[in-house]
This record gives C-alpha cells, structure tokens and sequence, in this order.
C-alpha cells in the first residue's frame, strides 16, 4: 500500500506544475508582444506614460523571470522576480487610478504554484502540521 503522504505531495506537485503553465502563458504572450511592438502596443505603452525605449528591455525582463520561474532549480528566484515586475505594474496601474485586482491574483496565484510543486517552500512555510 502507498503512503497517503506521499500521494498528496506527488498530487500537490502536479497540480504546482499544471498551474505553474497555465500562469507562464500570459507573461510569455505579454512579453511576445513587447518584442513584436505595434501600433496597439505603443498607444498602450503612451497611456502607461512609459518612453518607447524601455519596451524591449520590460518584455526581455518579463521573459526571463517568468523562464526562471518555470525551472524548478530558479523557480524561487524567478518567483520574486515576477513579484517586482507585478509591483510595477501594480505601481503604474495605481498612478493612474486603474483597477489592480488583475496583478494581485496573479502574483497569489504565482507563489501559490510554487508552494504546491516545491516541497523545500512547503517545508519552509507550512501551513498545518
């Protein structure tokens, strides 16, 4: 018979790397965007009142946490990366008096797979012993 500890972390774990994908998606197509530019892109980019200049830089900044993060070796790093970039984004959405519920999920539900697909940060804050 198995250890039923054993099948809750192994469940734990997939579900951390099926919601680890599902949240890599956006950031990966946000930063695709970045790099293909665009008339869209731009006028957005405007409203934000960040200079054109810096667009290449954010998405290459964007693309390589959320790639840090998909790796379980850097995934901890790439998670506090992606967390300073959702505080700028939640900075710049604030500035103009928009709505930031989007990017609080997002950085939960960020932290939240890697808590289920990383035994070291399920050690390191448990939530029930």
């Amino acid at each position: 018979m198995s250890n039923p500890s054993l099948r809750s972390q192994n469940w734990q774990s997939k579900l951390g790397v099926i919601l680890t994908g599902l949240i890599s998606v956006p950031f990966v197509m946000s930063a695709a965007m970045k790099f293909k530019g665009g008339p869209e892109m731009m006028e957005g980019w405007n409203h934000f009142g960040w200079p054109a200049e810096s667009l290449l830089m954010i998405g290459f900044l964007e693309l390589a946490s959320v790639l840090l993060y998909m790796i379980p070796k850097t995934s901890v790093l790439g998670a506090i990366l992606l967390t300073g970039y959702l505080g700028g984004a939640i900075a710049t959405h604030l500035r103009l008096s928009e709505a930031v519920p989007q990017q609080v999920v997002f950085g939960i539900l960020i932290w939240g797979a890697l808590f289920l697909r990383d035994e070291r940060l399920r050690q390191l804050l448990p939530f029930r012993r």
